[in-house]
């Protein structure tokens, strides 16, 4: 018999002497304490003030905007688990929050570009489907989706189990780019008939959603490039370098997310007069322009507020 000590856990077992693709990853979930965390929760009590007086996407913001808090919350864990208590525990909850993070965000940014599609290319159908009841069943179930792949990221041991979130990276991100395309377009024909322009507040719609377009390829693109190839990388310069990376570009997203949605408002709580100006010039600019026809208010309201908090 041979005495042998067991080895300490270690989050950076088999990627010791190739740290830097996971620190580089810690560093943004890291910003995503000290700026996303607090933006998400201010989205969160914005929300609960106007329930009210809700707009048909807030479940869809709602739901988002916590599970990237609980997200964001998780990273002292990590740190603490990395450097001090390396628990295989504790990292076996944390693996959880990952698939958390993996999940809700491709789902719930795509049920927004849902609701975005329907209000500006299906008016009436739009109308008609506006009850809460339809989101939160459509939550329910991606909830469902969520626990299903966060609990067996956390269990481990699944073949080829990285290619499931490979397949949901790749079908979310096509679609969210065909309905925001589609939309840029519906909004691109809605001009004047007299002077070929397009009004003021159409023309605020289309470069919002333009941004909101820009912001989903910045955080989706290098996982769409990056991880179908998995089978041509060496697997240690996948698991250390390509992936940490990846998923970088995904977690940022739970900063941006929130402060689109926050820049988007007229007046943000708790915040200074000055701050809120600065925020919101733009948009009392815009406002203070001709106001379009009932018909068409309803439809760039609706694109207003379900916009911002795609990335996405």
């Amino acid at each position: 018999m041979v005495n042998t000590t067991a080895k300490p856990f270690s989050v950076f077992e088999g990627c010791e002497s190739m740290v830097e693709g996971i620190l580089f990853d810690l560093a943004i979930q890291l910003f995503n304490v000290f700026l996303g965390l607090p933006a998400n929760i201010l989205v969160i009590v914005i929300l609960i003030r106007n329930r009210r007086e809700p707009s048909p996407s807030d479940v869809f913001h709602g739901c988002l905007a916590s599970m990237d808090a609980y997200f964001g919350l998780m990273t002292p864990i990590s740190f603490a688990n990395l450097y001090r208590w390396r628990s295989k525990k504790v990292w076996m909850a944390l693996k959880f929050s990952y698939g958390v993070k993996d999940t809700t965000g491709p789902l719930f940014l795509s049920c927004i570009c849902l609701d975005r599609f329907v209000a500006v290319l299906f008016p009436i159908a739009f109308s008609q489907l506006k009850h809460p009841k339809y989101r939160i069943s459509l939550s329910i179930f991606v909830f469902g989706l969520t626990f299903a792949y966060a609990s067996a990221k956390m269990v481990g041991g699944f073949p080829n189990f990285e290619k499931v979130f490979t397949s949901e990276i790749l079908a979310t991100f096509t679609w969210m780019i065909i309905c925001n395309a589609l939309i840029l377009k519906a909004l691109k024909r809605s001009r004047d008939a007299v002077n070929d322009e397009m009004h003021p507040m159409k023309k605020k719609a289309f470069k919002m959603v333009l941004s909101i377009l820009v912001i989903i390829v910045v955080n989706y693109l290098p996982l769409v490039v990056l991880f179908p190839f998995e089978d041509y990388y060496m697997p240690d310069v996948f698991r250390c370098y390509v992936q940490p990376v990846g998923y970088a570009f995904l977690n940022i997203s739970s900063s941006i997310q929130p402060l689109i949605y926050l820049s988007r408002l007229e007046k943000v709580p708790f915040l200074t007069e000055a701050l809120a100006k600065i925020c919101c010039a733009c948009d009392q600019l815009t406002n203070n322009k001709t106001p379009l026809p009932a018909s068409s208010t309803e439809t760039i309201t609706t694109i207003s507020s379900t916009a911002p908090l795609s990335p996405a």
